[in-house]
């Protein structure tokens, strides 16, 4: 294996799901994937969504790691604090930046405006 290690955002999530060639790829190629709590609130809170939706991603959840937002975590709270005080990103999406960098990874994101944010340490596709 590569070594390479990667955080999917929601949509980077969902383009997995849906069989999406570049995002395919990449989770293919990686050591270790991630995502953050806050993507199966997101994931779940989609309207659409079928029992075979959900079924899915909660397969895909078991073959990853899923950071969670706990209290004793301070270092992780404290970076989301801190990105969301000296950013213009939301809430969600600065958990989701310093949660990628709490895990060393690279963030997987459709979002311009957070992948921007994370720079050298982001893949942005096209949905």
């Amino acid at each position: 294996m590569s070594g390479k290690r990667y955080f999917f955002d929601t949509n980077a999530i969902v383009a997995l799901l849906k069989g999406h060639d570049e995002i395919v790829k990449l989770a293919n190629e990686a050591d270790f994937i991630a995502i953050s709590v806050i993507s199966r609130l997101e994931f779940f809170a989609f309207s659409s969504l079928t029992q075979a939706d959900k079924d899915l991603f909660n397969r895909f959840v078991a073959r990853v790691t899923v950071v969670d937002l706990v209290m004793h975590n301070s270092l992780l709270l404290d970076s989301i604090s801190k990105i969301r005080t000296q950013s213009s990103l939301k809430l969600p999406d600065a958990i989701v930046a310093a949660s990628a960098k709490s895990v060393n990874a690279t963030l997987v994101t459709a979002d311009i405006k957070l992948a921007n944010y994370a720079k050298e340490s982001a893949v942005l596709f096209k949905p």
